[in-house]
């Protein structure tokens, strides 16, 4: 296979470090490997120690090599954080060609023009997104290329980030890693490519991301991106509660809440028991629990704290909807992915708090290994390569996408890094 078939994405999330490798596809990507470790060094999807960071990226990375037979040199990284933030922005240009038609450098040059915003020395855009564009007064329009006018004028949606993230995560997968980032990505922005369809986007939909210390929000209208926020809580602040209200450690509070996801089913329902306080009784036997929890009341979990969190979150959602200004023209409802949406009871926790259409996102047209992939928790992963695949349809001169106006990072020079990486290639795999 060639090299530039294959695209490498690491998801760095608060409560896993997950890297997928894939080979791009036409209309799909195949997943060749396909990696999950638990995080250190990371809280709320920011980097806060870079020794224990790198330690875990190092091994994710690692065991995805193993596994896909293959060498990685560059990835594509998630970074979120409730330091994001978003704006809508104008752009216009003069068209250079005298004839008039439109190319892809007056596109180029019309994006970076909406990008020249005023914004502080501590932020760095990340992506400058077009919606549509406008060619002498003509509006509405997708793709100019190849049309003809005098003046091209562009609607963005630009999302930037805190400088000292976007440092910390180069340092840790360029210096630590011994890898080159091809882009940064905002994971909200990431999971929306792996499980959103097209006409979700056109009618107008609310991509919900609920990770495990925040919760991203994305809000398409007219088949584009116009609004993009962070919460800060995750389904971590369940887990929480579950400890303090059973008093038990999170790591039996994790499992408690996990067991009851996949107790329920693909399709999340709330617990509601009637009758026999018997059948109100879960049995915690199988999970061995180091508190020797055996029994648990349902509607205790349930309805008494998982119930009250879920409905503070969509709350917070709502609110964040209310904000945006684009809460009546997303017809198509809210899709909530994430590890965050297998939450035993968050699909109807976001009707009811909502009042809108809900499902359930799981990541789309991909093939090879899916077993570990075709999960909510794998949206953003997922979401990585479709987002490298047309990165490189890109560079590679394809017809223009709306996805490009991604940021490129000059590569931090380190010879020490590189040389790692030399001997790292040289290292017999298993």
């Amino acid at each position: 296979m060639r090299d530039n078939q294959i695209v490498v994405g690491v998801d760095i999330g608060s409560s896993k470090i997950a890297t997928v490798i894939g080979q791009i596809q036409q209309d799909s990507v195949n997943i060749l490997g396909v990696t999950e470790i638990p995080s250190k060094g990371i809280k709320k999807g920011q980097i806060v120690d870079i020794v224990e960071a790198a330690g875990v990226i190092n091994s994710s990375l690692d065991a995805s090599e193993r596994m896909a037979g293959y060498a990685v040199d560059h990835v594509f990284v998630s970074l979120s954080g409730v330091h994001i933030q978003s704006q809508n922005s104008k752009g216009i240009v003069a068209i250079s060609n005298p004839e008039g038609e439109i190319f892809q450098p007056d596109v180029e040059r019309v994006l970076e023009a909406a990008g020249a915003v005023s914004m502080p020395s501590t932020t760095t855009v990340l992506h400058v997104l077009p919606k549509t564009f406008t060619v002498d007064g003509e509006p509405s329009i997708k793709d100019p290329i190849g049309m003809t006018g005098v003046r091209l004028e562009v609607d963005t949606h630009i999302i930037s980030a805190n400088s000292v993230s976007v440092k910390n995560v180069q340092r840790v997968l360029e210096q630590e890693a011994g890898v080159g980032i091809n882009a940064l990505v905002f994971s909200g922005f990431a999971s929306s490519l792996a499980v959103l369809t097209e006409t979700e986007k056109e009618l107008g939909v609310v991509l919900v991301d609920i990770g495990a210390g925040i919760t991203n929000i994305c809000i398409f209208v007219e088949g584009a991106l116009s609004y993009s926020g962070v919460i800060p809580i995750g389904a971590r602040h369940i887990t929480n509660d579950l400890a303090i209200g059973l008093r038990i450690s999170l790591e039996s509070a994790e499992k408690i809440k996990l067991y009851l996801s996949k107790k329920y089913g693909r399709r999340q329902r709330a617990v509601r028991v009637e009758g026999d306080e018997n059948a109100d009784e879960l049995d915690l036997g199988e999970l061995h629990l180091i508190e020797d929890l055996k029994k648990v009341s349902q509607k205790t979990l349930v309805d008494g704290i998982i119930r009250p969190r879920l409905n503070e979150l969509f709350t917070m959602i709502g609110i964040e909807l209310k904000k945006s200004g684009f809460a009546t023209q997303t017809p198509a409802g809210v899709v909530i992915t994430g590890g965050g949406a297998r939450t035993v009871g968050a699909e109807e926790a976001a009707k009811r708090m909502l009042s809108m259409p809900v499902r359930v996102g799981y990541p789309q047209n991909i093939s090879g290994l899916i077993d570990d992939v075709e999960n909510p928790s794998f949206a953003t992963a997922v979401g990585l390569l479709i987002f490298g695949r047309d990165f490189k349809s890109h560079e590679s001169g394809a017809i223009f996408n709306n996805l490009f106006s991604s940021i490129k990072f000059k590569p931090l020079n380190n010879l020490v890094s590189r040389i790692k990486k030399i001997f790292k290639n040289f290292t017999p795999r298993f």
